[in-house]
């Protein structure tokens, strides 16, 4: 057995101390035994979460294959997100779970969409009256968490508007936290946020529609937002996509896109806890946690505050510790304090993933 060990300023407590990496767990406790120094000064914090991304997706499709989820995974650790949450995806990605070299991945299951009211082929597609059904066959396939499609393009009306009525949904998060899973929702309006909120749903994903008179409701249930702002910034693409069939929709995607920045710093300003996710999988590769930690900080959230949501608070939300003795030896080192610097994010001394040196 090999043991690792480390000095540096733990974070967030700012105490400078030795640790040692036996077994995949971090202990404070001096190991009698030989142990290698791996780092020597410097800031350590927790591995990064990207809280939305989607393993087993890609710009150019579906990818099934182990491989490739693999390379996907990868991309995302030497960036130094050691913590996925897969916000649904149409294949098997248990793969990257079994491999001790790859992130802790929690998944969602696949998305729960309606027909016509969503990207096709991707999620599965019910109607209302066999969402709750739905909700308890996704609740145990994913790992605590179900996803739900809570508005998109409605053609009837060319623009985005909530895909479930409100009694059926909030009897399928109820269902849902009855099975003891969260329920995260993509929703970008405005219009179906109201209902979402009410219905008690744990995380709103990208949430370009929340409004000043939600943000208390919002504060009030413990319901997080993530943001997503580099997906955001593909909004006007979108939008000149659609403008010569959908005009209405697509001059909404502008507005939600101009509002955006302004609207997430007033949620975080009136409480409303932002995590950090980039819909990796999607219209966008992997590997790209550090870009959406700088949009956040571009927003107007302060450094420190961005660091924070985006490591250990983002872990204890999806269940795992921090630095303390015990915990899972997860975790990056920086010669520089990173809530200081955001350069030094492209410099990581160490990267360390289940007690190993990876990077």
């Amino acid at each position: 057995m090999t043991v690792l060990h480390l000095r540096g300023v733990l974070l967030p407590d700012e105490i400078e101390r030795d640790v040692w990496l036996v077994d995949g767990r971090l202990t404070f406790d001096c190991y009698a035994g030989a142990a290698e120094t791996i780092s020597d000064g410097g800031y350590v914090l927790p591995g990064f979460v990207d809280a939305h991304c989607h393993i087993g997706l890609a710009p150019e499709g579906h990818v099934p294959n182990p491989a490739g989820q693999a390379q996907q995974a990868t991309r995302d650790r030497d960036a130094g997100a050691l913590l996925l949450r897969d916000a649904g995806s149409p294949v098997d990605n248990t793969g990257v779970q079994r491999r001790d070299d790859l992130p802790r991945l929690i998944r969602a299951g696949r998305h729960i969409a309606r027909p016509y009211r969503y990207i096709r082929d991707l999620g599965v597609e019910v109607e209302p009256d066999d969402l709750v059904a739905e909700v308890e066959r996704q609740a145990g396939r994913g790992d605590g968490w179900v996803k739900l499609v809570g508005d998109w393009i409605d053609r009837s009306t060319g623009d985005l508007g909530p895909v479930w009525p409100d009694d059926v949904l909030k009897d399928a998060v109820a269902r849902a936290h009855e099975l003891g899973v969260r329920v995260a929702v993509h929703v970008f309006g405005e219009d179906a946020l109201p209902a979402l909120i009410t219905a008690g749903v744990d995380s709103i994903e990208h949430g370009t529609g929340l409004t000043d008179e939600l943000l208390d409701e919002v504060v009030r249930r413990g319901i997080a937002v993530v943001p997503t702002l580099i997906n955001i910034d593909n909004f006007p693409g979108i939008a000149a996509s659609g403008e010569a069939k959908f005009p209405i929709y697509s001059a909404h995607m502008r507005a939600l896109h101009a509002t955006s920045r302004q609207r997430i710093r007033l949620a975080w300003e009136a409480g409303v806890p932002i995590y950090t996710g980039t819909d990796a999988g999607g219209s966008m590769h992997h590997g790209l946690v550090r870009e959406e930690i700088r949009a956040l900080v571009g927003a107007g959230i302060p450094n420190a505050e961005v660091i924070a949501q985006s490591s250990w608070r983002a872990r204890e939300w999806l269940g795992l510790p921090g630095l303390v003795d015990g915990a899972p030896a997860d975790l990056i080192v920086y010669d520089a304090d990173p809530r200081v610097d955001l350069a030094t994010l492209v410099k990581p001394q160490r990267i360390v993933l289940r007690g190993a040196v990876v990077t």
